[in-house]
């Protein structure tokens, strides 16, 4: 991605990195409002939801190579994309968890797990041993599936009622995609906690 985001940051450098935190935020809340409101218009707002998210996380990435391009990385800066990437989170999946292509509780446990993924990872941080990104369910990692769990919708929708049926169970590809952010987002913070123990002195 390297060769993508280095130009990119050179033709954004005029702007500032917290602005174009701002724009990521603000593309992750309008990605949720499209995501909350496709079961009614699929067709249209399921491939512009991800087209939306795609931009939320290009314009994520952005921000830190602009900061650093122009000098004008600081703590504050970090510390606004670090809170916006946590809203963001919130809204995109909770946007999922709420709408009625998912079953909420399911919703609610991917919800927990990507925000715990996250402040293990900051904790690590904040007892003074750097950032941890170690773990299967990092922050690009999420807005891939996010940007694909509105396309395997679509296919879904062509196919079948827009629910995949195993035995009893009928699961949405967002409840696939939140059933992983459940799993593997509660496997990760678990995994760096217990990595961040082992860095701790007794």
């Amino acid at each position: 991605m390297e060769f993508i985001m280095e130009p990119m940051a050179k033709i954004f450098s005029r702007w500032s990195p917290n602005a174009i935190s701002w724009l990521a935020f603000a593309l992750a809340v309008l990605a949720g409002i499209l995501i909350f409101l496709s079961p009614w218009y699929w067709t249209l707002l399921l491939p512009l939801a991800a087209v939306v998210v795609l931009l939320s996380g290009f314009f994520d990435a952005l921000d830190g190579k602009v900061a650093r391009l122009t000098g004008m990385a600081s703590r504050r800066g970090d510390l606004l994309d670090h809170v916006l990437d946590r809203y963001a989170d919130v809204f995109m999946i909770g946007a999922v968890a709420f709408s009625s292509w998912c079953d909420p509780y399911i919703g609610i446990l991917a919800i927990i797990g990507v925000l715990m993924t996250s402040y293990m990872g900051t904790q690590c941080q904040a007892i003074g041993a750097g950032r941890l990104y170690s773990g299967l369910l990092g922050r690009a990692d999420r807005v891939v599936l996010l940007v694909l769990a509105p396309l395997l919708q679509i296919i879904f929708m062509a196919f079948t009622d827009g629910w995949i049926h195993i035995g009893a169970v009928s699961l949405s590809a967002f409840e696939m995609v939140m059933l992983w952010f459940a799993v593997v987002g509660n496997l990760t913070a678990v995994q760096r906690a217990l990595k961040i123990w082992e860095m701790v002195p007794p």
